[in-house]
């Protein structure tokens, strides 16, 4: 039977890029992992092994490096938008470039002056064991598509939440709780109405950290009677305080804590010891939009 050729793209994946920036003695790093894939032009390359439109992937990975030098990294964000760009722009046959990137972040390690009285050290960091920063752009040569986010980030509540009052069949086992631990690791992103139509962009370094601090105090400040309300809750305080996100899309695995049974052993457990289990677990999902608005990240996550 004929065949056709459906969607396809190339690139270059996983370009590790750790940028110095050097202030006198004061130095700045950023440490990125950029994923390039390139669609347009490119039946030829397929059907007849044709090499006419294709930019090598080699040549994407070495852009990723000379506009690190040349133009630096503000942020991921800005960095995807310079070089989804200049993909579009400068190559005929590349009709569409999407980016994507994860930062890593490190943090200045704070020392006291050696006693010989030289300066504070300012070039010495340490990686931290925080979230991952996640970054996607999509350019077409007419439209934009901005969706940050992270991955990894491990929260949790000790006390101010609960469970209860669920669907029981003969299957159900699990006991009503009043005060619980809620743990969760968070994967979120977050899309942006920002299309350069004459917009000024957000101030990508700044809104990443607001979002993420509205997030985290949603989390904080809600008395949970699920995983699904502070899902929900985090969401909207975070469409409702930056102005320039028009959707976030959450998975949340429940990081369950059981209470450990130390009857056996003559001692009450006064919700103070528990066994933290990995699997299974519960997965909650869900997007917040802002009204109005379509969603548009994908209900997969690991695909972005």
């Amino acid at each position: 039977m004929p065949t056709i050729l459906g969607q396809n793209q190339y690139g270059k994946a996983e370009c590790r890029v750790v940028k110095i920036t050097r202030d006198g003695a004061t130095h700045h790093l950023k440490d990125l992992n950029v994923s390039i894939a390139l669609s347009g032009d490119m039946t030829e390359v397929h059907y007849s092994g044709s090499n006419a439109h294709v930019l090598p992937t080699d040549t994407t990975k070495n852009t990723v490096y000379a506009f690190a030098k040349e133009y630096g990294i503000e942020s991921a964000e800005q960095f995807g938008i310079d070089l989804a760009r200049h993909f579009v722009t400068s190559q005929e046959p590349i009709h569409r470039a999407r980016v994507r990137i994860e930062e890593y972040a490190w943090q200045r390690i704070a020392a006291t002056p050696p006693s010989t009285g030289a300066d504070e050290p300012r070039h010495s960091f340490v990686r931290t064991g925080q979230e991952t920063r996640l970054t996607q752009v999509t350019y077409d040569g007419e439209h934009w598509e901005v969706i940050s986010g992270l991955k990894d980030l491990t929260v949790l509540n000790s006390t101010n939440s609960e469970f209860w009052g669920y669907v029981k069949d003969k299957y159900t086992t699990l006991q009503e709780a009043y005060d619980r631990i809620l743990a969760t690791e968070v994967s979120a992103r977050w899309r942006f109405g920002w299309t350069d139509d004459g917009q000024q962009p957000p101030a990508w370094q700044e809104s990443y950290e607001q979002t993420r601090t509205q997030l985290l105090q949603a989390f904080a400040e809600t008395y949970s009677l699920s995983l699904q309300q502070t899902l929900y809750q985090m969401g909207s305080r975070i469409i409702q305080h930056r102005a320039e996100i028009d959707e976030v899309r959450f998975s949340l695995p429940n990081k369950h804590h059981f209470l450990v049974d130390l009857a056996p052993f003559g001692l009450k457990n006064e919700n103070e010891v528990y066994v933290a289990a990995d699997r299974p677990y519960g997965l909650i999902e869900a997007t917040v939009l802002r009204d109005g608005r379509e969603a548009r990240i994908p209900v997969d996550l690991t695909t972005l």
